[in-house]
């Protein structure tokens, strides 16, 4: 493996189907920029959670945050083992037979271990990271953090060391015979889509709606 791609490891390789793995780095990286939530998972004395996030990819890190009160922060700070996930879904894809019914998809596994942030200027730009992750263009505009407010946030990084995708595109893989059944087979695609954005109550009349919402959609972030 070069260094554009992600060298496979126990955990990270793909077993089941490995035809649909990928490992190189601007697959992966495409998939986590369009992707808003990640889902974290960890052990603590036998218990494993789950919790949905946001995050911020700066390179070849990504990044998450929250209150210092965070019970999922605080455990990840003590070197706690954790795969983190990113999945988009692409599509619903129907077969001949239930049993090869689908989904297209693009899924993203990072394996490693946080480090705590604890330089204001790099917690600075995986705030500005993670606001423009969600809405590019939109820091310029709203007031920067204050240096409370950072010193309030907890940031976690994750060296993106260990990490593969695994894609699904295309019709459903049928049995031979059933091709000939008369159930119509095919695919339903499926995309997320910003609806009329809502101004707050309080907005002052004067102010515009910014191009960068009045536009947005999942594919113009990345």
């Amino acid at each position: 493996m070069s260094e554009t791609c992600f060298t496979p490891t126990p955990r990270s390789n793909i077993k089941r189907l490995p035809q649909r793995g990928e490992y190189d780095r601007a697959t992966i990286y495409q998939i986590l920029d369009e992707g808003l939530i990640c889902y974290v998972s960890f052990v603590v004395d036998n218990q494993p959670y789950v919790i949905p996030t946001a995050y911020g990819r700066i390179e070849d890190t990504l990044y998450i945050h929250g209150s210092p009160a965070s019970r999922m922060l605080r455990t990840l700070q003590k070197g706690v083992e954790v795969c983190v996930n990113v999945t988009l879904l692409d599509g619903l894809v129907l077969a001949r037979s239930a049993f090869h019914h689908s989904m297209n998809y693009r899924s993203v596994v990072v394996f490693g271990t946080v480090i705590t942030v604890q330089d204001p200027q790099e917690k600075l730009a995986a705030l500005y990271a993670f606001t423009e992750h969600i809405i590019p263009g939109r820091w310029a505009e709203v007031r920067s953090p204050s240096p409370q407010e950072i010193a309030g946030t907890l940031v976690l990084s994750l060296p993106l060391v260990e990490a593969s995708a695994k894609i699904r595109t295309g019709a459903p893989n049928d049995d031979e015979a059933d091709y000939q059944l008369p159930v119509w087979a095919g695919e339903i695609p499926l995309q997320l889509v910003a609806s009329t954005p809502i101004a707050d109550s309080r907005l002052r009349s004067e102010i515009e709606l910014p191009a960068y919402v009045q536009n947005y959609t999942s594919k113009n972030r990345v």
